[in-house]
């Protein structure tokens, strides 16, 4: 095979390890190729036997290394080609008016928000921005069980973050009186009743589709009862308002259930009651009154969509559109608010933004942005069917925010001094952000003494020191030995040479690396402290945020590759 041969196939091995953002297999690259140049298909023999040599090569060059080397051998093969991508917008929704759509994202302030929420705010907020209309954020916190002050500055706090439009924000806890009359209402009507049955007792006779004997209290008998209630004459346990419903029901769970109970032990940090409004009673009369056209909410909630629509028809009103999307797996996270409470009062978590959770303020933590996390949501969909999160997913949305505009840096996990025979004083200058020249380089002044990785050396090898030079590895009794053995980038490409980071001794300042698997102690650029709270990319380790920084260290949180 002559050199030009070999050029043309590094070249397309390249442009295809470009174009994916890995290095291919042999056989793809083969595959693709012969397609395209069937007259080559007498040398593939010869092609195959070099390719893996090439591969190698290919392998050892990070993937910002390979771009610019493409660019460098073959511009014009770097021209972006049109990419027939699948529609990831949402399904278009029923009946919207002429005003638009009036939606809500209703989280419960029992403690911060997680990725699960995040699918709810913004699905919905997804289609304000398609249609128009009114954004409502309800603070849903009729159970004074479940929720605590701090909360809600957590829950605006991570709404904040989402960056969604909300044009009002309801808390349920300030519309007790409203929810009062409408039961009362309900009541009235026949459509409710005051039930003092032992919860057991009840239980049995529902599931056995016997009807309550209270169930046939006369209206002014549940209107006192229900007086009586909200005047404090009963504990807790003792009564409850139930609708009434069809005790033959085929599902258990549509007979006769209840829509206020008394919590009488926990006090509400916002509201001074006794008595309290279920879940099915208050989101139905809030729906309704505050002009809910649509909602959309997990299947497991269809049996709350039934049970509300018993309220609809009693009260005559016309009942919202409905989406139930399937549920969301995430796997290796915490997502359980009280395993959550229960791990950090352990101390097994550092607290709610703790990289082993799943909340806002943990994925917010590890360098992810919202519009990420809003990326990945949208692209999941309302569909019914359960799904499995895919981190991956998540983490390409996020990297084809930041790669653009994240600053490049040298990291050397598990550092080890080693000092270099042969060689003089280099500086070298390499790009702050290979993607904008503009940003300029950096200044890494080698001097005889630099800090490399500890697991790259090996006795024999020839490392690439990026942007420096080319070194020789030998192992002594002492530890290792690294000579100087030229500039050439083609003679380390000739030895496959690992191209590995490194620092100075003079410039070289203690990192932790915080990762959900462990921390990495490492060594890092001084010049990193500009840049905390940003998103850098840790060349050949990945992305990662800036925690904190100080003078004798930084402290790095792990995205992702």
């Amino acid at each position: 095979m002559n050199e030009d041969s070999r050029d043309f196939l590094f070249k397309y091995a390249l442009q295809n390890a470009v174009m994916h953002s890995n290095v291919p297999k042999a056989g793809a690259v083969l595959g693709a190729l012969m397609g395209k140049h069937p007259e080559l298909r007498p040398h593939v023999r010869e092609y195959s036997a070099l390719l893996n040599e090439i591969l190698a090569e290919i392998g050892a060059m990070t993937p910002d290394e390979r771009r610019v080397r493409l660019e460098s051998l073959a511009p014009e093969m770097l021209e972006k080609k049109e990419k027939h991508k699948r529609d990831t917008g949402l399904r278009p929704l029923e009946n919207v008016g002429d005003k638009g759509v009036v939606m809500r994202f209703a989280p419960n302030p029992s403690g911060p928000l997680h990725l699960g929420h995040a699918r709810a705010a913004y699905l919905n907020d997804y289609y304000i921005r398609q249609y128009g209309g009114k954004y409502i954020l309800r603070i849903e916190d009729t159970d004074p069980k479940r929720v605590s002050e701090e909360n809600y500055q957590l829950v605006l706090s991570d709404v904040k973050w989402l960056g969604i439009e909300v044009s009002d924000i309801i808390y349920q806890s300030e519309r007790m009186d409203i929810y009062y009359d409408y039961c009362e209402q309900l009541i009235a009507m026949g459509g409710a009743y005051l039930c003092t049955c032992d919860a057991e007792i009840f239980r049995d006779l529902k599931n056995t589709k016997q009807a309550c004997p209270c169930r046939n209290h006369t209206v002014p008998e549940n209107l006192s009862l229900w007086k009586d209630m909200l005047a404090g004459k009963f504990e807790e346990g003792q009564i409850t308002v139930r609708v009434k419903t069809d005790i033959e029901h085929p599902d258990p769970a549509m007979r006769e259930f209840s829509i206020f109970r008394i919590v009488a032990d926990t006090p509400h940090p916002r509201c001074h009651a006794r008595v309290y409004p279920l879940m099915n009673f208050s989101v139905a009369v809030d729906d309704h009154l505050l002009g809910m056209t649509h909602v959309i909410r997990g299947k497991d909630h269809i049996a709350n969509t039934r049970r509300q629509k018993y309220i609809y028809d009693y009260f005559g009103w016309e009942q919202p559109t409905y989406f139930h999307y399937g549920r969301m797996s995430i796997e290796d996270i915490v997502l359980s608010t009280s395993a959550m409470k229960a791990g950090i009062a352990s101390g097994e978590f550092t607290g709610w933004d703790d990289i082993h959770l799943g909340t806002l303020r943990a994925i917010a933590r590890r360098g992810f942005s919202p519009e990420a996390v809003r990326n990945a949501m949208i692209d999941i969909g309302i569909g019914q069917t359960d799904i499995n999160f895919s981190w991956d997913n998540l983490f390409a949305a996020n990297k084809a925010i930041v790669d653009p505009i994240a600053s490049r840096y040298f990291f050397v996990p598990t550092p080890v001094l080693c000092h270099i025979s042969g060689a003089t004083e280099h500086i070298a200058h390499p790009l702050v952000n290979p993607n904008d020249e503009a940003q300029g380089t950096r200044s890494l002044r080698f001097t005889g003494a630099v800090y490399l990785p500890g697991d790259e050396l090996e006795d024999g090898k020839m490392l690439r020191l990026k942007d420096l030079f080319n070194v020789r590895v030998t192992e002594t009794p002492d530890g290792f030995s690294l000579e100087y053995c030229g500039d050439s980038l083609d003679a380390a490409r000739t030895e496959h040479a690992r191209i590995v980071q490194w620092l100075p001794r003079e410039q070289a300042l203690r990192c932790m690396l915080h990762t959900p698997e462990g921390t990495i102690e490492g060594l890092c650029e001084p010049v990193v402290t500009r840049e905390l709270n940003a998103v850098v990319q840790f060349e050949r380790v990945g992305f990662a945020r800036i925690d904190e920084v100080s003078e004798t260290g930084v402290s790095a949180y792990f995205a992702h590759k």
